[in-house]
């Protein structure tokens, strides 16, 4: 989410050099987009948008509409090659309300370790979004909208034998509560920077734990594991290039508390097993995900980035190359 890190799916320097290339080229890339004119401003109808690699929206669907997006990585971090798809499918309910499921799927591969065995499911989630207010041009009041999630203990967590990686879920049950807000801004050659800023908080529940699993245990060990809460805070900033080539960046802050892990070792025959404290301490990082969005109409595009997580504060660095197709119909 590295030691010397296997190759990804795509170099990141590859994104580096694209938006090094787009930021250098804006009056070229204007004057093949006939509503590029810079003396007149943007309109919100000439800017198309596939939205950026990490923040949610803020808007939500019409009534009997529908968005998909699916979206593969590849998570590399120490030894470790996480590819992963995560498909968000949302349908507007009511006006000014949105539901949706996200699944999960993955595979492990690990260095000096046995990969997983095969595609892996991981945990469901559930979401609901109701939108409070709408951004309305020569308000300075953004789009802002509530957001619940429910994520349920689908995948493979603990009982894992030989195969660790085949751990892709927790076991708990965790409740995400955010506050997702939109705006738009007109730069002074008449382009649009849409500007999101979401946070948000995650609590779980306890679960049983046996045997080998996701939080370290061994095949002896019987107890139970609580996953600490998540604080994330995420701004993202696209900027409308042309009609249909947007440069988009998020910025994003996660503290995780510190995961509790209890229980004893059955081992040895022992009658009276000692406790043992396991777990995970509580761990920050601030991480960057450029991307680059092509969109062909208002209802398709292509979205291009990667995430990078420096290495401090318990958390080990990661790079995470995706891909997303975004589709509203």
């Amino acid at each position: 989410m590295k030691r010397q890190p296997p190759s990804s799916l795509i170099d990141p320097r590859f994104f580096v050099l694209c938006l090094a290339l787009l930021l250098c080229l804006p009056g070229s890339c204007h004057a093949q987009d006939e509503s590029s004119a810079t003396e007149v401003p943007q309109t919100r109808e000439n800017a198309w948008w596939t939205g950026p690699m990490m923040a949610n929206s803020a808007e939500t669907l019409p009534p009997g509409h529908v968005l998909l997006e699916p979206y593969l990585y590849d998570v590399t971090s120490r030894g470790v090659d996480s590819f992963g798809s995560r498909t968000y499918m949302n349908y507007g309910v009511a006006n000014n309300f949105t539901m949706g499921i996200i699944p999960v799927f993955g595979y492990n591969r690990v260095s000096g370790a046995p990969n997983s065995n095969g595609v892996q499911v991981g945990d469901i989630t559930v979401q609901a979004q109701y939108r409070l207010r709408q951004f309305h041009e020569g308000s300075w009041l953004p789009t802002v909208a509530i957001q619940v999630q429910e994520t349920f203990p689908s995948g493979k967590y603990d009982r894992l034998g030989n195969r660790p990686a085949d751990g892709l879920g927790s076991g708990a049950y965790t409740t995400t509560i955010g506050l997702n807000t939109q705006t738009y801004l007109w730069m002074p050659n008449g382009r649009i920077l849409r500007v999101r800023f979401n946070v948000s908080l995650s609590f779980s529940s306890s679960t049983d734990v046996e045997g080998v699993s996701v939080y370290g245990t061994d095949a002896n060990f019987r107890g139970h594991a609580r996953p600490g809460n998540n604080a994330f805070a995420n701004a993202s900033f696209e900027y409308s290039l042309t009609r249909n080539w947007v440069l988009a960046l998020d910025v994003i802050y996660n503290h995780n508390s510190s995961t509790h892990v209890g229980g004893q070792e059955f081992a040895n025959n022992d009658p009276f097993p000692p406790d043992t404290p396991l777990g995970a301490k509580s761990n920050r990082y601030i991480g960057f995900a450029p991307a680059v969005e092509y969109n062909w109409s208002p209802n398709i595009g292509l979205l291009l980035g990667v995430r990078v997580i420096p290495s401090g504060n318990r958390t080990t660095s990661s790079v995470t190359p995706a891909i997303a197709l975004n589709y509203v119909h």
